[in-house]
């Protein structure tokens, strides 16, 4: 793509656009439908949080090996397998449910669709270093982050009309669907990639050792080593917060499927906020500045999400910790592929969304067991005031500069 111009008129951008936000309305109804499921037949937000600990934990022990095979194999082609296999699992679920309840499968599919999803986002974020020039990655992330959570408004509400009228497993029927597309999608696009160097010394002395590499890089550089702690705990505090979110409107609010459908519809429009905000709220502000104001507002949004007690203060405050999460979380990424070699940046990924997810099914388990032990309100405002506390704790680190991929800070 020449200098200036268009992304829009860039054919594989788009095309890999138009497939990835197709795929993100899929994505939004397996997100309402399994909890769904789980609370229908078990009526346990503790059984919510332990799925999607187990889940997420299949993720995190994907992400230690995810980075070697994406430096290491054809990006494009693990792309298309990837979603091939997670079509393939989903699409057992709603074909075993035809014949009764079994939330023992969704203790298989969701960790193995999980961990398969892991390798496919580091490969994702990959791909998007060898759509677009490296001054265009931050736009080309807004942007892709935008339509997709556009997609994902209508998804949710659309996926509760449908849990409502056909069942969980319709919706899930439908995600699976979606993955077949971002497959066909891929296949029609090409990927620009640098040769990679010859191996280091270090990655010459063997797998474990080229395992390693990203974690290496991560280290030596302050920022991404400052922003790998910090969101370690923000993750630990926040996965499993769309659990808590679905149980305080179903369980507090008495609200049904349709209505989770329609808060998380709207709260969609926070993260298309965000992450058509995060482009020009970084030009202005520089990324320190815009990580750490995202995530002390993030933090606040949390508070307010416990203590509300109706529909629209639910909605508004997911809406605002979204929009700050996806500011928090393209910033960060964006800083990545820019400072990270390609012929690491798979490793680097992995690495990093293994090390910050690692403590996140615990967070996960914890957070859904107390909001059933002590209620919404109280894990909400004790997790977003910690939230505040790690705003303040990275104004102290490198991530506070406005520009850290043009300084030494990052290298």
């Amino acid at each position: 793509m020449t200098e200036g111009s268009s992304l829009w008129r860039d054919r594989n951008f788009t095309v890999f656009w138009a497939s990835q936000t197709l795929s993100v309305a899929g994505d939004s109804f397996a997100l309402i439908a399994v909890p769904l499921l789980v609370l229908h037949v078990t009526g346990s937000v503790a059984q919510m949080g332990l799925l999607t600990g187990l889940a997420s934990a299949a993720s995190v022990a994907a992400g230690v090996f995810a980075g070697v095979l994406v430096d290491r194999l054809d990006r494009r082609r693990l792309l298309i397998w990837c979603d091939v296999a997670r079509m393939a699992l989903y699409g057992v679920v709603p074909v075993a449910w035809a014949f009764g309840p079994k939330v023992w499968l969704l203790y298989v599919v969701l960790p193995l669709s999980e961990a398969i999803g892991m390798v496919f986002q580091v490969a994702y974020v990959t791909a998007v270093r060898g759509l677009v020039d490296a001054d265009r990655i931050t736009e080309a992330n807004g942007r892709l982050g935008a339509t997709a959570a556009a997609a994902g408004i209508g998804g949710p509400l659309l996926a509760g009309v449908v849990a409502g009228w056909f069942g969980p497993t319709a919706a899930i029927a439908i995600n699976a669907a979606s993955f077949g597309v971002s497959a066909l999608g891929i296949l029609l696009i090409r990927l620009r990639r640098q040769p990679a160097p010859s191996p280091s010394p270090e990655e010459a002395r063997g797998p474990w050792h080229e395992l390693l590499a990203g974690a290496r890089f991560l280290w030596r550089q302050p920022v991404l080593r400052a922003l790998t702690v910090l969101l370690s705990f923000f993750i630990f505090l926040t996965l499993g917060l769309t659990d808590v979110l679905i149980y305080h409107l179903k369980h507090d609010l008495g609200q049904p499927d349709g209505a989770v459908g329609v808060v998380l519809a709207v709260a969609a429009l926070g993260t298309v906020a965000g992450s058509l905000l995060v482009g020009p709220v970084r030009r202005r502000l520089g990324f320190g500045a815009s990580w750490i104001g995202a995530i002390a507002v993030a933090g606040l949004a949390i508070v307010g999400l416990g203590v509300s007690t109706g529909l629209p203060v639910a909605a508004g405050t997911a809406a605002a910790y979204l929009a700050c999460v996806s500011v928090a979380g393209i910033c960060s990424m964006s800083l990545r592929q820019q400072v990270t070699p390609d012929h690491l940046l798979g490793r680097v990924t992995s690495a990093f969304w293994t090390i910050h997810y690692a403590l996140g099914p615990a967070g996960a388990a914890v957070l859904t067991w107390g909001a059933q032990r002590h209620g919404v309100a109280v894990v909400c405002v004790l997790a977003g005031a910690t939230c505040l506390l790690i705003a303040v704790a990275a104004f102290f680190t490198p991530i506070r500069q406005q520009n850290p991929e043009l300084s030494g800070a990052t290298g």
